[in-house]
């Protein structure tokens, strides 16, 4: 279920490729030249697997944006589907172009007839306070065999534990230093579900089953500085070839409705 290094190969191309196949950018051509996918790409490729004709698409707490770095992407999967509706609390979701419907609301408090094939969370869970009635409310959300995915940040990562010692308000300042982004999409971290045991216990307590689960390897701590990016890239080098795992990473579950 997890995408393939074709799938992979094929997002690359579709989000940082030119009209003749080649990518551009350096830091996606250094990145192609090792091997490495951005825990996003991944996340990215396996939602263009799992969107299918007609498929009805819930995206939860995604505010302005489906994929804030793939637009294009976003368009194609929309026009896929019969039904895209983006639930977030905050106003930002009234910004979103890409989706068929906008509501701004916790999950918990959409009421709708609607149901779904596909539920996504894509950083998002992170922020969560009370897990158990989110998961709940998903199983009344999706049809009996749909799919949960969730992308979210290991709260084990060291970036997650500095982030958990500092006072919110050097949240936003230090995001921009590493990798951009406004104020407005900072918001304040929880970590409730962010391990695979905590995702994996509050999603079997509500009705579903792990389908597939993964650790990607995060090397976005200096994605917009060439050099120490590729100091970074070659750390991970070193941690694979001595069968370590990379201390920073991202989850990636998906969880299927019984």
């Amino acid at each position: 279920m997890l995408p393939s290094r074709t799938d992979l190969e094929q997002l690359v191309v579709q989000k940082y490729g030119n009209e003749r196949g080649d990518v551009t950018g350096w830091g996606p051509r250094q990145r192609s030249r090792f091997g490495y996918y951005l825990p996003g790409d991944v996340y990215e490729a396996l939602i263009r697997r799992l969107v299918f004709p007609g498929c009805s698409w819930i995206d939860i707490g995604g505010g302005h944006q489906v994929f804030p770095d793939n637009p294009r992407l976003a368009t194609e999967l929309v026009s896929r589907c019969s039904t895209v509706v983006a639930v977030d609390p905050s106003p930002n979701v009234h910004e979103n172009v890409y989706v068929h419907h906008r509501v701004q609301a916790p999950i918990e408090h959409y009421d709708t007839n609607l149901r779904f094939d596909l539920a996504t969370f894509r950083m998002v869970v992170e922020h969560v306070d009370a897990p158990d009635a989110i998961v709940r409310t998903l199983n009344t959300l999706l049809v009996p065999g749909g799919l949960a995915v969730v992308f979210t940040i290991n709260r084990s990562s060291p970036i997650s534990v500095v982030s958990r010692a500092l006072p919110f308000r050097l949240h936003s300042p230090i995001k921009r230093l590493f990798w951009g982004g406004d104020d407005k999409d900072t918001f304040p971290v929880r970590y409730k579900m962010n391990s695979r045991e905590a995702l994996h216990q509050c999603f079997s307590a509500h009705g579903f089953d792990e389908a597939a689960f993964d650790y990607l390897d995060d090397l976005s701590t200096w994605l917009l500085y060439r050099r120490l990016n590729y100091i970074e890239i070659q750390a991970w080098r070193l941690f694979r070839a001595l069968g370590l795992p990379y201390p920073e990473n991202c989850l990636l579950g998906v969880y299927r409705k019984r």
